[in-house]
């Protein structure tokens, strides 16, 4: 290795942590809670996670599906543990940490996946109980999640965490037909730096993840509507949709020590669509 100018030797620079942090996108050692990981976004960030070397609590809604995926990292010779949970319910979220603490020990991170969106139509036209429901998952839930694992790194003592909230470009900009899931993504990406500032004294990284469209069942009506998907594919300079494992590479490296000096940033994944 070269020698460092004098001035850097001076300031002590070499015995900084983030200069020990290694560049390789590793999470070896590292227990991470996925919500939503049940298909989809959430499903491909477990096994990106398990080849990352990551332990994975996956969490959502139903059992059947999370038993699924948690047979394909156990089959890629991961470690998984799953749990049904709704993200929206405190007392659901804390039973979750609880049970992966008592399974593993520990969690490192969180991947804040679990989403919504029960209505699709003009904005003025959504129903009272479609905004509610979108809220209490897409942004509540986000928040309920947060608070357990700042809560939980604390408790030990933890030399540092990380969280990663899936955001939407679609809470970036208007989304025409989505507004409430817009708004909400907007909310997410609000409280991500929100939180970014108020955490990084504890070593806590804080970042989001904002995805265009995505080839999954959540965005099946817009990828399986010709006319809707062209709209998007045409003003994309990669001129196509994503798959779910192009959104999960993102989500590893945030919550990785190879981003130990990120926090506070919405990593948009859109194919170019927002430069257009």
């Amino acid at each position: 290795m070269a020698s460092l100018p004098r001035r850097v030797k001076s300031l002590g620079v070499l015995a900084c942590p983030a200069m020990q942090a290694t560049s390789r996108i590793s999470l070896e050692e590292k227990v991470l809670v996925i919500t939503g990981a049940s298909r989809g976004i959430g499903e491909a960030i477990a096994l990106a996670a398990t080849k990352a070397g990551a332990k994975v609590v996956l969490a959502s809604r139903k059992q059947p599906g999370l038993d699924e995926v948690a047979a394909k990292v156990k089959e890629a010779g991961g470690h998984a543990a799953a749990f049904a949970c709704h993200m929206g319910k405190p007392d659901e979220v804390e039973k979750l940490f609880a049970a992966a603490i008592e399974r593993f020990g520990r969690v490192d991170a969180l991947i804040n996946n679990a989403a919504t969106n029960p209505y699709f139509g003009p904005m003025m036209d959504t129903p009272l109980s479609a905004l509610d429901k979108t809220l209490e998952v897409n942004v509540k839930g986000y928040f309920i999640a947060a608070r357990e694992l700042v809560k939980h790194l604390r408790s030990r003592k933890a030399e540092s965490g990380a969280i990663v909230n899936i955001a939407s470009v679609a809470g970036m900009r208007a989304a025409p037909m989505q507004g409430a899931y817009g708004m909400s993504k907007a909310a997410v990406i609000s409280m991500t730096q929100t939180l970014a500032m108020e955490l990084g004294s504890s070593n806590i990284r804080v970042n989001a993840v904002a995805p265009g469209l995505v080839e999954t069942r959540f965005a099946a009506a817009i990828v399986n509507n010709d006319m809707l998907r062209k709209h998007v594919t045409d003003r994309t300079p990669l001129d196509r949709h994503a798959q779910p494992d192009e959104i999960a590479g993102a989500a590893i490296f945030l919550a990785s020590d190879a981003a130990s000096f990120v926090t506070g940033h919405t990593l948009v994944v859109d194919g170019g669509l927002t430069t257009s």
